[in-house]
Parts: structure tokens; C-alpha cells; sequence
């Protein structure tokens, strides 16, 4: 891989790069989270990634998206993140799921083996349904919360769903692991910060907090193969 790893490999031993290579991560929502999700796992030497999204780039979406840019504006997300990804390694195998996911098509996501599944969508009802089917086909996975209306990045951590407190959507996603009993733990990037209330029901966003939300999840899952 020429000396792209180089500098990664200082600090991580052949047979956990061994491991990170070899292993086959499926984001789920490119946006201001998942897109750093990705960037930040192809630049860690993961050989395969599936990423899913629907969405074209909005100019909305500049202020805090790696792949939003004035010459990416109507273009698909997934196609202008396969072409990043090839040129920041070409030997990374990339797969495409230009789809929004929901119950009559949520098999699309488990085609094939997964090591681990970050959602980083915003949609709750997909959300549910990623919880049920990765315990169901016991695949790892993270989910991530509300990272919009917030200022501080330090407030950021990964914890399990039922000690997550300040989110709004947390409380919806709690509330129903509760509510069907699972006992097993739903680990989530969440923030302890209070949203900032704008009266908008679409939330205002930073262009430090989801991008810093993308590398703790990207950083908490090669912590996590490398443990394997």
C-alpha cells in the first residue's frame, strides 16, 4: 500500500493493521457525522466500507459535511464519496447502497459480512429497525444522536443509550430499548450538552461538532477490531 500507512503504523502493530484491513465497516448517513466517519476509517487502512445514503449534496450541507462543496452541489453523496475514497486509497473496496433504508429494505444492509455498523442517520424509525436487526443478526454497531444545535465538542462521548441525558432523540431511542425489553447494551455517541433552542424544526448545525462526532465513533470502532 505504498507509504500511505506509514505514520498510522507507528503506533499500531502489523497484526492489528492485519485486522483493520481486513475488516468491512457499513456507514449508514453521510452527513456531517457519517461522512467523517468515513473519511477518517478509509485514512485508517480499512479494506472494505458500504456506505448508504439517498441524498445529493445540499449547499446547506458546506458548512459541515466533508464531501459538500460548491462542485459537488446536486450531485449524489454516495458517488462523490466513492470517488474520494479511491483517491485517497485506491485499494479500499467500496460498495454503494444509494437507497433510503426502511423496513421493506433494510436486508440491503446485511448482504454480506459486516464487522461493524455505524448508523449516522436521522431518520428514528430506520433507527429502531438498525437496533433490532444487528442484535437480531448479533452484528456490532454504533448509533449515533442528535449532534445538531450544539457548540462543544468536549461534551461528545460514547455511551450506552440508557445513560444518555440532554437529547432529544436519545430520550425517543431509550425510551424504546425500554420499551422492548432488550437487555443488551446500545452503545451511541451522544452529548451532554444542552441544545440550543431556535424555534426551527430543522436544527442548526456547527462545522466542529459532527465532524468531531465522526472521528470519536471512527477512533471507538479500530479501538474495538484491534481488541477483537
Amino acid at each position: 500500500m505504498n507509504k500511505i500507512f506509514d505514520r498510522f503504523k507507528k503506533i499500531v502493530d502489523e497484526d492489528s493493521f492485519k485486522k483493520i484491513n481486513k475488516s468491512t465497516i457499513l456507514v449508514i448517513g453521510l452527513g456531517g457525522v457519517g461522512g467523517y466517519v468515513v473519511e477518517s476509517l478509509v485514512r485508517s487502512g480499512i479494506g472494505k466500507i458500504i456506505i448508504v445514503d439517498k441524498d445529493t449534496v445540499d449547499e446547506t450541507n458546506i458548512n459541515r459535511q466533508i464531501i459538500a462543496l460548491n462542485s459537488t452541489i446536486g450531485l449524489n453523496k454516495t458517488d462523490e464519496f466513492e470517488k474520494r475514497i479511491k483517491d485517497i486509497n485506491p485499494d479500499c473496496e467500496t460498495k454503494k447502497i444509494t437507497d433510503f433504508i426502511l423496513k421493506d429494505n433494510i436486508d440491503l444492509l446485511f448482504e454480506e459480512k459486516i464487522d461493524y455498523l455505524v448508523d449516522a442517520c436521522d431518520t428514528t424509525t430506520t433507527k429502531k429497525l438498525i437496533i433490532d436487526e444487528c442484535l437480531k443478526r448479533d452484528v456490532p454497531f454504533i448509533t449515533c444522536m442528535g449532534t445538531g444545535n450544539r457548540f462543544d465538542p468536549s461534551k461528545l462521548e460514547i455511551i450506552d443509550i440508557r445513560k444518555t441525558s440532554n437529547d432529544p432523540l436519545a430520550r425517543i431511542i431509550r425510551k424504546y430499548v425500554k420499551d422492548m425489553k432488550i437487555n443488551k447494551k446500545v452503545m451511541c455517541l451522544c452529548s451532554k450538552e444542552i441544545p440550543v433552542k431556535t424555534g426551527d424544526y430543522t436544527p442548526g448545525s456547527t462545522a466542529f461538532v459532527p465532524p468531531s462526532a465522526g472521528l470519536l465513533i471512527s477512533s471507538y470502532i479500530i479501538r474495538e477490531i484491534i481488541k477483537k
